[in-house]
C-alpha cells in the first residue's frame, strides 16, 4: 500500500484564463474584479465565449497539494472530475505535477468538470466565475479508506462543506486517517462558508488536529469582533491552530501556548493562492517535523513567492527559499 506523507480533499477545477477587455465584460454581463458562482447553461456560455483561453488545473487544496508535492513530498488527492475533456486533462494534469489524482474520472457523470473561468482584463483586474460542476457532488463513495488511512497527513477543503454528502466524505476521511495514525486538518476556506455551516464547523473542531484560516474566518466562527477571544476559544475545543492576517504576524496556538511568526512585506502582484500556499509551507514544516515557529515562517515564505507572481501554484523552488532562510 502507497504511504503518503500528504492527501488533500477537496474541490477539483480547472481554472481557465482568458484576456478581456471592459467592453467585453460588460456585453457579457461580468462583474469586474469579483468572483460568482454561475449555473451550467451560464458556465458552458462563457466558457465557450474565452478566446485563446489557457488552463490549469485548480481548487484551493489541490493548490496546497501541488505546492506540497513542489517540495518533494509524496502527496495524493480526493476530487472528482467527470469523464470529459477537461475532467481528464485535470486528471493527467495532477499526475504530470507528480501527485496521485486519486478518483479516476466518473462515467457518465452527473455534471460536468468544474471550472473558474478567469477574465483577466488590460489593469489586471481578474473577473472570476465559477461552476462548481461535479467537484461539489463528491461525497463518501469517492473516498479510497486505504489513501485516506495511508496518510500522515490529511487536509480537507470547508468549501466541500455545501452538500451533506461533502461533510459525510470529510468524516470518512478523516476517521480513515486518524485510524492509521495520520492527523487531519481541515482549511475554514471562506467567512461566508463559515457563516453557512458555523455548527457543523465547531463540531469538526474537536475531531480534528489542526485548523488553518484566516482572522475572518475565525471572528466569523465564533461570532465576534475579538480575535483574541476567537483563537483563545478555538484552542481550547481544538488542537493546533493557526491564523493568518493578511500582511501581519501569523499567530499559532496550541493548548495554552501561542506565537507570533512575524510576516515580510511584500508588494503582491497576484494574491491568488496566498492562504494556499501558507498551508504547503506549514505543512510542509508540519511533516518534517520543524518547530511550529519554523513552520509559521516556511508558511510565510511559500506565500511570499505565489503572490509576485499570476496563478495559484509556486514558480521558483521554494524549498530552496527555505534552505536560504536556514529553515532546511
Amino acid at each position: 500500500m502507497t504511504k503518503y506523507q500528504a492527501v488533500g480533499i477537496g474541490n477539483a477545477v480547472v481554472d481557465v484564463i482568458s484576456q478581456a477587455d471592459d467592453h467585453f465584460l460588460t456585453r457579457m454581463g461580468i462583474d469586474k474584479g469579483v468572483m460568482q458562482l454561475v449555473e451550467q447553461e451560464r458556465g458552458e456560455f462563457l466558457f465557450d465565449q474565452m478566446q485563446d483561453r489557457t488552463q490549469m488545473p485548480g481548487g484551493s487544496v489541490a493548490n496546497t497539494i501541488a505546492g506540497l508535492g513542489a517540495l518533494g513530498l509524496k502527496t495524493g488527492f480526493i476530487g472528482r472530475v467527470h469523464d470529459d475533456e477537461l475532467g481528464h486533462y485535470y486528471a493527467n494534469a495532477m499526475t504530470d505535477e507528480g501527485i496521485d489524482f486519486v478518483n479516476s474520472p466518473v462515467p457518465n457523470g452527473e455534471l460536468p468538470t468544474s471550472r473558474c473561468m478567469i477574465f483577466v482584463s488590460p489593469d489586471g483586474e481578474r473577473s472570476m466565475n465559477t461552476y462548481l460542476g461535479i467537484s461539489s457532488e463528491l461525497g463518501p463513495d469517492d473516498v479510497d479508506d486505504d489513501v485516506a488511512g495511508a496518510a500522515e497527513l490529511l487536509f480537507l477543503e470547508g468549501y466541500l462543506f455545501d452538500k451533506p454528502k461533502g461533510k459525510d466524505a470529510f468524516q470518512a476521511a478523516a476517521r480513515a486517517c486518524r485510524a492509521g495514525g495520520g492527523k487531519a486538518g481541515i482549511s475554514l476556506s471562506d467567512p461566508f462558508c463559515v457563516d453557512r455551516h458555523r455548527g457543523d464547523f465547531r463540531k469538526l473542531l474537536g475531531e480534528l488536529d489542526f485548523v488553518l484560516g484566516n482572522e475572518h474566518e475565525w471572528k466569523s466562527l465564533f461570532e465576534t469582533d475579538d480575535l483574541g477571544a476567537a483563537l483563545e476559544q478555538a484552542a481550547s475545543e481544538s488542537g493546533l491552530i493557526v491564523c493568518t492576517r493578511s500582511g501581519h504576524d501569523v499567530v499559532i496556538t496550541e493548548g495554552d501556548d501561542s506565537i507570533s511568526v512575524p510576516v515580510s512585506p511584500i508588494a503582491p502582484l497576484d494574491t491568488t493562492g496566498a492562504g494556499d500556499q501558507f498551508a504547503a509551507g506549514f505543512l510542509f514544516g508540519m511533516a518534517s517535523g520543524a518547530p511550529l515557529d519554523v513552520a509559521g515562517r516556511m508558511g510565510c515564505i511559500a506565500a511570499g513567492e505565489v503572490i509576485t507572481h499570476y496563478g495559484a501554484r509556486p514558480q521558483a523552488d521554494v524549498k530552496a527559499l527555505f534552505a536560504a532562510e536556514g529553515l532546511i
